[in-house]
C-alpha cells in the first residue's frame, strides 16, 4: 500500500520515509513513529491501517534502514538514538513534509520509544496539531510537560515497568497544569500491548478499544 520517499530535514539533510495515502488525497496527515525494533513490517501495516482509516500517514525511518530482530539489539540502537535530532529534525521534517503536501492539520503519535518521541515532538515542533502517545515517556524533567499546548491522547499499561503507573500519573498531573486538551487512558496490559506480533504482551481488547479512542480523537483535533 505505501511507499519509500524520501524526507527533506529543516536543517537540509533527508530522512527516510515510509508513506501510505488514503483515497481521496487532501486528507489530514499522521506521522507514525516506530517502536525500539526500528521501521520494520509491523509498523508499515500500522501506517496502512491509518491510511485506511483516512489519514495521510508518514513514518519517518529513524534508523536509516537498520531494524532489530532481538531486544537487546532494539535497545541499543534506541539508546544510540539522538533524541533531540530525531524529533527536531525527522520528526519535524515529516511534519512539514505532510503540512506541504495538504493543507491539512497534522498529529504525530508513536508506540514505545516513538511515544516517548511524541511528547518530545509535542514540546519541541510547533507545526504540530495533536499528539497521541502508546506508552511511552521522553528523557525531560516531567515539569517541561506544563509547556504543551496541543490537544493530546495517551494510552498506558498497567502492568508497564518503564511507564510505571506512578510516572504516569507524574505525567498527567503535569499535563493537567498544562493548556493540552487531555485524553488519558490505562489499560489492564502489558506495555507494548498494541503490537499484534508480539502474542506474550499484544491485548486484542485494549488494543481496540485504543485504536477506537485514538480515531476518534484524531477526528476532532485534526477537523
Amino acid at each position: 500500500m505505501g511507499e519509500m520517499i524520501q524526507v527533506k530535514r529543516p536543517d537540509g539533510k533527508t530522512c527516510p520515509g515510509y508513506l501510505a495515502i488514503p483515497k481521496g488525497a487532501n486528507a489530514p496527515g499522521f506521522v507514525c513513529i516506530q517502536e525500539w525494533w526500528g521501521l520494520n513490517e509491523q509498523i508499515k501495516k500500522t501506517a496502512d491501517r491509518f491510511a485506511a482509516a483516512g489519514y495521510r500517514t508518514l513514518v519517518p525511518d529513524l534508523y536509516r534502514g537498520k531494524v532489530a530482530k532481538a531486544s537487546d539489539e532494539a535497545q541499543h540502537m534506541m539508546n544510540n538514538l539522538n533524541f533531540p535530532d530525531a524529533a527536531e529534525q525527522d520528526i519535524r521534517g515529516a511534519v512539514q513534509h505532510l503540512k506541504q503536501t495538504s493543507k491539512k492539520k497534522v498529529a504525530v503519535g508513536g508506540f514505545c520509544m516513538g511515544g516517548a518521541l511524541t511528547l518530545l515532538a509535542a514540546l519541541r515542533i510547533p507545526e504540530m496539531d495533536a499528539g497521541a502517545c502508546f506508552y511511552g515517556l521522553p528523557p525531560v524533567d516531567p515539569a517541561e510537560f506544563q509547556k504543551i499546548k496541543i490537544p493530546l491522547i495517551c494510552h498506558f499499561a498497567n502492568q508497564d515497568d518503564w511507564c510505571t503507573p506512578a510516572k504516569v500519573n507524574e505525567l498527567e498531573s503535569m499535563l493537567k497544569q498544562s493548556k493540552s486538551k487531555l485524553e488519558m487512558y490505562r489499560y489492564e496490559a502489558q506495555h507494548a500491548f498494541m503490537n499484534e506480533t508480539r502474542p506474550g504482551v499484544y491485548h486484542a481488547a485494549s488494543a481496540k478499544l485504543a485504536w477506537d479512542r485514538t480515531l476518534s480523537f484524531l477526528k476532532k483535533a485534526l477537523a
